[in-house]
């Protein structure tokens, strides 16, 4: 039998039709129209699904169910969507499982979108063969999920495992969120530039000002890249930030003990020379690591396509 996964965006919706081995056999991405009201986004959802079977060459009587990936605060159980701000206007207290299940003609299961990318790379990227997983995607905000004995976590009504959210700092920088502190406020990308941009406002002759010229933008590659040439102030924020990442990472090791921790989003790209320096960081961060030990960083390795697997496959996670 194959599965339907579709990972929704604020953006694109992409869905996929995908095999037992976890192989995505057809995709497609089309826009979520993110200014529809909730019955025409989920209308969108659905068609996507649909599209994707078709253009796979299938039918629905070839598909056991379909999974779906969602960008907020969601109880997988009642399928209500408590919190997603980014679609629709802003969702709160939606029925989305209920609407959804009305348009698909196979049961239909639902999870948070970070969730979905975890249950990928468990099942067929980065971390498989391993029954015990923590993964953090680092992108504008940080998101997470945990995969323990083989199992989703998802927490008391589905909505724990929000690591982006876990305090760093006591009274620290402001978050989206409301809080302070958080660890996307210190881990994110977008806090990755802030920092950037203020390590090249003290120090006007760092190369950091003609790499952002270059490219048009300070961005997250901008420390790394000039870090990896020398520069001073590059090197100081690439540090500073890793030592940040590395301790958010030792707390969910020390409370979680997974065999692997994996690191997804674009900041992942920089490959060994960020894993390396967060492998590095780590023991200093997690208990009784010199007894216990600790799980290697990897970088995840589905990119996209870890959502759409991930949520092809939730009702086995």
């Amino acid at each position: 039998m194959l599965r339907v996964g579709i990972d929704v965006g604020g953006t694109f919706i992409k869905a996929g039709v995908v095999d037992e081995g976890y192989t995505i056999l057809h995709k497609i991405s089309v826009p979520t129209g993110g200014d529809a009201d909730f019955e025409a986004l989920v209308k969108n959802i659905a068609r996507a699904g649909e599209l994707a079977v078709q253009e796979a060459g299938a039918q629905w009587k070839d598909v056991s169910s379909v999974g779906i990936g969602i960008p907020g605060l969601l109880n997988p159980r009642t399928g209500v969507v408590v919190l997603a701000p980014n679609l629709g206007g802003g969702w709160r207290d939606i029925p989305f499982l209920e609407t959804v299940q009305k348009l698909l003609p196979v049961p239909v299961y639902v999870g948070n979108d970070a969730n979905c990318a975890v249950v990928g790379e468990t099942l067929a990227g980065a971390a498989k063969g391993n029954e015990n997983v923590v993964m953090l995607t680092l992108g504008t905000g940080v998101g997470g999920g945990v995969v323990t004995d083989g199992k989703l976590f998802v927490g008391g009504r589905g909505l724990g495992a929000e690591l982006g959210h876990m305090v760093l700092q006591m009274e620290g920088a402001p978050c989206g969120c409301g809080l302070n502190g958080c660890t996307e406020a210190y881990c994110s990308v977008t806090s990755l530039v802030k920092q950037t941009r203020r390590a090249m406002e003290l120090d006007q002759k760092s190369a950091m000002h003609a790499y952002a010229k270059e490219a048009g933008l300070v961005d997250g590659r901008t420390a790394f890249e000039c870090s990896k040439m020398g520069d001073k102030a590059a090197l100081f924020v690439v540090e500073n930030y890793c030592r940040y990442l590395a301790n958010a990472i030792g707390s969910l090791v020390t409370v979680f003990r997974p065999d692997v921790v994996l690191i997804g989003g674009g900041l992942s790209n920089q490959r060994e020379y960020l894993m390396d320096k967060l492998n590095a960081l780590l023991p200093r961060f997690v208990f009784a690591s010199e007894v216990i030990g600790v799980p290697p960083i990897r970088r995840a390795t589905l990119g996209n396509d870890a959502g759409t697997i991930g949520a092809a496959f939730l009702d086995i996670m």
